[in-house]
C-alpha cells in the first residue's frame, strides 16, 4: 500500500504534468480579461499600415514565417543587434529584405497604452499576420494566443533553417518537415506569394538561365532586372494581383510564370503538381487549406508559461 509521501509525490507529478501541458496550450481567449481590446488594436494598426502601403501585409507575413522557422514563433526576428547581442535581422534571408518592423513597433506601442506589459510581441506578430492577409481579401483563421517573447536569437539558425528562394523541391520538403510541416503545407503556405514582391537578386538566375519559364514572362521581368546591377529592383511575386490575396499564384505556376526558383519547383513534373493544379482551379480550397496551415505553423515551438518574457519594446530584451 502506498505511503502518504508516495501519494503526495504521485499527486504532485500529476499536477506538474497538467500544468506543463496547459502552459504549452495556446488559447484564443488568453487575453480576454487582461487585454480585451487587443484584437481591435492590432486590426486597426494593420488597417492603417496597409492603407498606406498594401505590400506591408506581405512583409508582415514574411516576418512571421521567418520568425517561426527559427526556434519557433517567439518574436526573435524583431530583436535588434547591439554591441553585445547578435539578432537575426542581418542573417542572409533577412538582411535588407525583411521589413515591416515599424508596423509592429507602432501596434505594440498602442497595445502597451491599453494593456501595459501584458501582450507579447510574438502574439502581436501572429495577429498582425492574419489581419494583413484578411485586409487583402484572404482567408481568416482563429489565432490562439499566449506566446511569450524570446530572450535569445540565432543568426546561424536563420541562415541555415529558413528556406532559400533558390532551393529545389526536395530541399524545401525536408526543411518544412524539420518544422513539423508536410509537403502539402509547403505548397499551400508558398501560396502566400500571391501577395508581395521580390528583389531582382533572388530571381535573376531564373529569368536568364532556366528553361521551364514562359518566354514572354521572362522577357518582361528582364526589363527591370539586368544581368548585373539592380539587385534590389522589385517585381511582383504574383504576375496579375500582387496586392490581392487569391489563387492566381498557382495559375502562374501552371503557366510557368513562377518568379522564384522555389516557386516554380512546386509545378515542374514533381510530387506537388496535382495540388498546384487543384489550387489553381479552386480558390476556396486554397483559402481553407492556407488558413489551416497558418494555424499549424503558428504553433511551432511557442514559449509559454514562465519561459521567455513579455517584452516592453519588441526590439530589445527587457
Amino acid at each position: 500500500m502506498a505511503t502518504l509521501n508516495q501519494v503526495l509525490v504521485i499527486v504532485l507529478s500529476v499536477i506538474s504534468v497538467i500544468t506543463c501541458s496547459s502552459n504549452a496550450q495556446l488559447s484564443p481567449n488568453f487575453y480576454a480579461k487582461t487585454c480585451p481590446n487587443l484584437q481591435t488594436i492590432v486590426r486597426n494598426g494593420m488597417r492603417q499600415a496597409v492603407a498606406k502601403e498594401a505590400r506591408l501585409a506581405a512583409s508582415i507575413l514574411r516576418l512571421f514565417f521567418h520568425d517561426c522557422f527559427v526556434n519557433g514563433c517567439d518574436a526573435s526576428i524583431l530583436l535588434d543587434d547591439t554591441a553585445t547581442f547578435t539578432g537575426e535581422k542581418n542573417a542572409a534571408p533577412n538582411r535588407n529584405s525583411a521589413r515591416g518592423f515599424e508596423v509592429i513597433d507602432s501596434i505594440k506601442s498602442n497595445v502597451e497604452v491599453a494593456c501595459n506589459a501584458t501582450v507579447s510581441c510574438a502574439d502581436i506578430l501572429a495577429l498582425a499576420t492574419r489581419d494583413g492577409v484578411v485586409l487583402l481579401g484572404g482567408p481568416s483563421w482563429i489565432v490562439a494566443l499566449g506566446r511569450r517573447d524570446a530572450r535569445t536569437a540565432s543568426q546561424s539558425a536563420a541562415n541555415s533553417q529558413i528556406p532559400s528562394p533558390f532551393s529545389d523541391l526536395s530541399t524545401l520538403i525536408s526543411m518544412f518537415a524539420a518544422k513539423g510541416l508536410n509537403a502539402r503545407d509547403l505548397t499551400v503556405l508558398s501560396g502566400g506569394h500571391t501577395i508581395g514582391q521580390a528583389e531582382c537578386q533572388f530571381f535573376r538566375n531564373r529569368i536568364y538561365n532556366e528553361s521551364n519559364i514562359d518566354a514572354k514572362f521572362a522577357s518582361t521581368r528582364k526589363a527591370n532586372c539586368p544581368t548585373s546591377g539592380g539587385d534590389t529592383n522589385l517585381a511582383p511575386l504574383d504576375s496579375l494581383t500582387a496586392t490581392r490575396f487569391d489563387n492566381n499564384y498557382y495559375n502562374d505556376l501552371v503557366a510557368q510564370r513562377g518568379l522564384l526558383h522555389s516557386d516554380q519547383v512546386l509545378f515542374n513534373g514533381g510530387s506537388q503538381d496535382a495540388l498546384v493544379r487543384s489550387y489553381s482551379a479552386n480558390n476556396a480550397a486554397f483559402f481553407s487549406d492556407f488558413a489551416a496551415a497558418m494555424v499549424k505553423m503558428s504553433n511551432i515551438s511557442p514559449l509559454t508559461g514562465t519561459s521567455g518574457e513579455i517584452r516592453k519594446n519588441c526590439r530589445v530584451i527587457n
